[in-house]
């Protein structure tokens, strides 16, 4: 009797002991090692996140070195051959054309689709007042830009000052 209660003591000990290893492993992401699936000791299938935490669904990734070429600004045609282009590098620097002279700036694509443009250096060339008035427009906009989306093919940048979108240049 006294060796049959030893036993069933030891057992429980072993098997409380194996438990306990289990359930720390589980809890450190170890695999349990109870066979194909990574079921658990109870017979659950284990659950492996979809998802990662904070990360929204909708949210766009920035496309980092791709050049872009302006379309509108508030609705309204850029014109000619000259049209207004961009590139933000994997840097961060943002460098262009104007449609006259050309620009360098810091350019921060942040969460929730928002975006930084920090101050443009620019170039001075002299331009003529319809081309320097639609190009300093621009500079603003982009300057001022705060939102930023990807709609079909274009790059929409929204901002205080107006309504940028541009077509991805080949």
């Amino acid at each position: 009797m006294r060796g049959v209660l030893i036993a069933t003591l030891a057992c429980t000990v072993l098997a409380a002991g194996l438990t306990a290893a289990t359930q720390a492993q589980a809890q450190m992401g170890a695999p349990t090692g109870f066979g194909k699936g990574n079921r658990r000791p109870g017979g659950e299938d284990e659950k492996k996140p979809q998802y990662v935490p904070g990360a929204k669904a909708s949210e766009k990734i920035f496309p980092l070195d791709s050049t872009w070429t302006a379309v509108s600004l508030n609705g309204k045609p850029f014109s000619g051959g000259d049209r207004p282009s961009f590139i933000i590098d994997k840097q961060y620097r943002a460098r262009g054309y104007g449609g006259c002279n050309t620009f360098a700036a810091t350019a921060f694509p942040l969460k929730e689709q928002h975006i930084a443009v920090g101050p443009l250096a620019l170039t001075k060339k002299s331009c003529d007042k319809g081309l320097a008035a639609s190009e300093q427009a621009f500079f603003i906009a982009l300057r001022t830009s705060a939102v930023w989306d990807l709609v079909g093919s274009q790059l929409v940048l929204k901002s205080p000052n107006g309504e940028l979108k541009f077509d991805r240049a080949l």
